[in-house]
């Protein structure tokens, strides 16, 4: 059993080194992306939220 797991783990280890990992500007361009993104998604969500609030409010009590 403990042969598998040394075995698995060297593995892992040399499939790591292969991977191509992005560079820090890279990683720092895709981050600000997504936070972008996500902020903008979620104002999208937010008004999309508030514009239903107010006809089903104009509906059930207009």
């Amino acid at each position: 059993m403990g042969a598998k797991i040394r075995t698995f783990l060297q593995e892992t280890r040399q499939e790591l080194k292969r991977v191509n990992w992005p560079s820090k500007q890279e990683t720092i361009r895709y981050t600000t992306f997504v936070i972008v993104f996500s902020a903008c998604f979620a104002l999208f969500l937010g008004i999309l939220d508030y514009g239903f609030v107010y006809v089903l409010e104009s509906i059930v009590i207009g």
